[in-house]
């Protein structure tokens, strides 16, 4: 390696130690705010002109707001139409209706699977929790569970969250990894679930029920009450009561309005049936096939997306009875709520470009070539620091995709097992820093020790799973 190769490795170290200096310190950047700073710094170290440097940052973050921004927030939306509707509770309620005790956190991660297809880790678990409180109630109310029965359902609940949000598209993080890896979208999913269901198996129920007997967590019985719509003296009632919070419906259904549950299981899986088609039509049709031209179009992100949403629209919100103005307002709350996200994205963007336009990503590359390390491997330890870092997966998702994109070569399976690796260590070691963990230990009344040995190590365990599913894949492909 030349000089000038480890200059420009030591000004990206200093822009990472920068980066997390600025999130972390008394200063509390916005992550948005600390991209940018890093972003330009780094330019100008690096020796890109005032011109350069301004188009760079521009083109960087409106290429990616133009692809990932858009479809997030049609997500956003879609996410809030069937929570608004009750659909996502009562997809819930009818998984685990029959489940008896031992069977019940594969419900649940079953539940959380289905609904967190569209919805971000924080939302999913809030459509959850009266779900999880109401069953969490029968349970101790019959003396079924030792330990806590809330973490007995609540680590199924954790774990399928987090791994979709932070592995399998239409999520943010994992659409970066496509878009900035060229990565194939059909592709991406079916490894992503691939590697994604052994994941949520050891990390969920398997791990649930052996934390759940050595942990005593009792959630705040107001809080309880507020979820259940029981009153706060009723969490010790009998277990007749809680079986009647426990029962499809019994706590959403006026919100549920008469939504078939069919309906509701279709707007979750139109963008992603019409993502996965698009990748079967480029793998069996020619390309002059009329129909390929459809399944491809219809495949894009944003239009798969965007067709999920206007079917949602229409059979969850004006079809159920909900006036257009109060759809109108919640749909506005769902993208106010996904702000944040959509700068953090667009900051990413922008250093990635810089990072591209600098040439540092060539000289990661040259340095990785040299000390043969497996590039699943890399990416996933990147993700993983930067996540912990500065509290935020999705700094973590884009700093470790532009840094290691000059490296992923053609499209093809391994950028896509690329982009699962580096989703898998963004969700690792997610501690006081990250919003996820307070939402966690405050909904459930958690000790900052509770909250470590539950979510921090569910969602470690949750990495760990999926980078070795990651390189198991990449054995036989």
């Amino acid at each position: 390696m030349t000089g000038h190769a480890w200059l420009l490795l030591a000004t990206l170290a200093a822009a990472i130690g920068v980066l997390v200096l600025l999130i972390n310190s008394r200063l509390r950047f916005h992550p948005f705010v600390a991209l940018m700073v890093v972003s330009i710094g780094v330019a100008l170290v690096a020796g890109l002109s005032t011109e350069q440097i301004a188009d760079s940052v521009e083109k960087g973050a409106g290429d990616i707001l133009g692809n990932v921004g858009i479809t997030l927030a049609f997500g956003a939306m879609l996410g809030r139409l069937l929570a608004d509707s009750g659909a996502t509770e009562r997809i819930a309620r009818v998984i685990v209706d029959r489940a008896g005790t031992r069977s019940l956190p594969w419900y649940m991660a079953g539940a959380a699977f289905v609904i967190g297809i569209p919805m971000f880790f924080e939302v999913g678990l809030i459509v959850l929790l009266p779900l999880i409180f109401s069953v969490a109630r029968r349970l101790q109310a019959d003396g079924r569970i030792k330990g806590s029965a809330h973490v007995y359902l609540a680590a199924p609940t954790i774990a399928a969250l987090c791994t979709l949000h932070g592995m399998v598209p239409p999520h943010p993080g994992p659409l970066i990894g496509v878009r900035g890896l060229h990565a194939d979208l059909g592709t991406t999913i079916l490894v992503g679930l691939i590697c994604a269901v052994p994941t949520i198996v050891v990390s969920g129920p398997l791990y649930g029920r052996w934390i759940a007997p050595r942990l005593a967590v009792h959630p705040d019985r107001e809080l309880v009450a507020q979820f259940t719509g029981t009153a706060p003296a009723e969490d010790a009632d009998t277990s007749s009561a809680a079986d009647g919070d426990a029962r499809p419906g019994a706590a959403g259904a006026g919100r549920t309005g008469g939504v078939a549950l069919g309906w509701a299981l279709a707007s979750v899986l139109v963008p992603v049936v019409l993502m996965l088609l698009r990748t079967v039509a480029e793998l069996a049709l020619a390309g002059s096939s009329p129909v390929r031209h459809v399944l491809t179009f219809t495949g894009e992100p944003v239009i798969a997306m965007f067709a999920g949403f206007l079917f949602a629209l229409f059979a969850l919100g004006y079809r159920s009875g909900h006036a257009p103005e109060k759809v109108r307002e919640s749909l506005t709350g769902a993208i106010k709520s996904v702000a944040g996200i959509l700068l953090i994205i667009a900051g990413g963007g922008a250093f990635n470009q810089v990072l591209e336009d600098t040439g540092i990503g060539k000289a990661v590359e040259s340095a990785a070539t040299g000390a043969h390390l497996n590039l699943l491997l890399l990416g996933w330890l990147i993700a993983l620091v930067l996540s912990f870092s500065t509290g935020s997966a999705t700094v973590g998702i884009v700093a470790a995709t532009g840094i290691l994109a000059p490296m992923a070569g053609d499209s093809g399976v391994q950028n896509s097992l690329l982009v699962v690796a580096i989703g898998a260590g963004s969700i690792g070691l997610n501690y006081v820093n990250h919003a996820g963990f307070w939402l966690v230990k405050e909904s459930f009344g958690m000790t900052l020790g509770q909250a470590t040995k539950s979510h921090t190590a569910i969602q470690t365990l949750v990495s760990v799973c999926g980078l070795l599913m990651a390189l198991l894949v990449s054995v036989f492909v």
